[in-house]
């Protein structure tokens, strides 16, 4: 197994007694949110079982786009891009962000007209993508024959530095007043007179009367210990680093065979044409009706077995543990989810590389992980209070695309806790959705 090269995050001494709020979870999103809560004057306690960033947000792609996103979070993608462009100049942290642009091509009549009908969607939004023709795609793909017959290009789309992105933000969340504590697992809500009154970690006791709970893939398991469901699956995906190597992109390419990110650094991020894996647990299993439209959708894209994940791991089953001990993931194998990256997936990717970009022949490999992408049933985020539990507020389920929208994510969170305007229509993102009893409505293009 192999941790990507995460930027590390200084602890602060001693827990406080009292905040106004506690973030669960040093992801993007609770990151974010911690960020905006205290710029508007909060005092907030991160509290993150593991390190921050050590999960999902260190093992994506780095992409901050709005194409080809479900519609639904357009408008909050948008907001997010805002953020991106401000926050070097505002916190004076390297984020490594940039709008370099990232081009779809493929061979496939089917892809190109959903991809069109993408297009003719989001200009309402007035989004900047449009269509490629083949030669188009050629030219944006320089290098590479993969004989396309057209594809699509978001000029002002780009991508930030997973590794190092969120650990700046939370040197910057730090700087307004913000005390970040890692390993220090919440083992539960404080709960007095029906509603949150703090939080109860493996430290101690925090007094708040409002917790975000970010916890990623570990979500549905806290939440299920109050008695809450969330419908809430884990993927496990494979991904490499390589060492730096020439430029065929400033920005990100996405090819029926291969997919590769640029890096400051002059490396590539790769995902290769490896399925994720969806692994049976019990987790699963609770929901899988819920599911199964969208794996019916996807059922080419996606491959199953069972692993050790069935009996540990944050769809495992877990029973009511008592806040007086360790909670499941305090376990050390779980304090930082990183499971063991899929075999076969690192050399063959490398060999397609070198077959897709003849320029790349030779690249190495630094470092391959694996990864659990924390899922919805129709692959939206849920960003909402939890009405079930006066106080909670929720942020979890970015199904594989949540790096991008992370800022914005964060600023939706700490509006709908500061009770103030919110930064755009929080309706799409209800738990209320998931759970009413009504269709899922399927995800668009994600």
């Amino acid at each position: 197994m192999a941790m990507p090269p995460i930027s590390r995050v200084q602890d602060d001494p001693g827990l406080p007694g009292q905040v106004d709020v506690a973030v669960i979870g040093g992801g993007i999103a609770g990151v974010a949110a911690a960020y905006f809560l205290a710029k508007a004057g909060r005092s907030v306690a991160l509290l993150e079982k593991g390190v921050v960033a050590g999960e999902q947000s260190s093992r994506n792609w780095g992409w901050c786009r709005v194409q080809n996103r479900d519609e639904r979070e357009i408008p909050l993608m948008l907001r997010s891009q805002e953020i991106w462009d401000g926050l070097a100049a505002e916190t004076g942290g390297d984020y490594g962000f940039r709008r370099d642009g990232l081009v779809y091509v493929t061979r496939s009549e089917s892809e190109m007209a959903r991809w069109q009908a993408w297009v003719d969607m989001a200009r309402q939004y007035q989004v900047h993508s449009r269509m490629l023709t083949a030669e188009e795609a050629r030219a944006a793909t320089p290098g590479n024959d993969g004989a396309w017959i057209g594809g699509v290009s978001s000029p002002r789309d780009g991508m930030a530095e997973p590794f190092k992105a969120v650990p700046a933000l939370a040197q910057a969340a730090q700087k307004l007043g913000v005390t970040i504590h890692q390993r220090c697992a919440v083992r539960g809500l404080d709960m007095v007179a029906g509603r949150v009154a703090g939080v109860i970690t493996e430290r101690g006791r925090i007094r708040t009367d409002a917790v975000l709970l970010a916890g990623g893939a570990w979500s549905s398991m806290f939440l299920r210990r109050h008695g809450v469901d969330l419908p809430q699956t884990s993927v496990r995906s494979t991904v490499f680093l390589t060492r730096p190597a020439p430029e065929v992109t400033k920005g990100g390419i996405y090819t029926p065979d291969i997919t590769i990110s640029r890096r400051g650094n002059g490396g590539y991020i790769v995902a290769a044409r490896n399925r994720g894996r969806i692994e049976v647990t019990p987790g699963g299993i609770r929901h899988a009706r819920k599911f199964w439209p969208t794996l019916v959708s996807r059922w080419n894209s996606v491959s199953f077995g069972v692993g050790a994940s069935f009996f540990r791991g944050p769809d495992a089953l877990a029973g009511k543990w008592s806040f007086d001990g360790p909670a499941p993931y305090e376990a050390e194998d779980m304090r930082v989810l990183d499971p063991a990256p899929s075999r076969g997936v690192e050399e063959p990717g490398l060999e397609q590389l070198a077959k897709s970009w003849p320029a790349l022949a030779g690249t190495k490999a630094e470092a391959t992980w694996g990864g659990w992408i924390d899922s919805t049933p129709d692959a939206v985020p849920v960003i909402a209070p939890i009405d079930a539990l006066p106080g909670l507020f929720l942020s979890t389920g970015y199904s594989g695309h949540g790096f991008g929208i992370g800022p914005g994510a964060g600023r939706l969170a700490a509006d709908l806790i500061l009770g103030t305007n919110p930064v755009v229509d929080p309706r799409p993102f209800r738990l209320e959705r998931l759970v009413d009893g009504s269709p899922i409505q399927e995800p668009g293009m994600i």
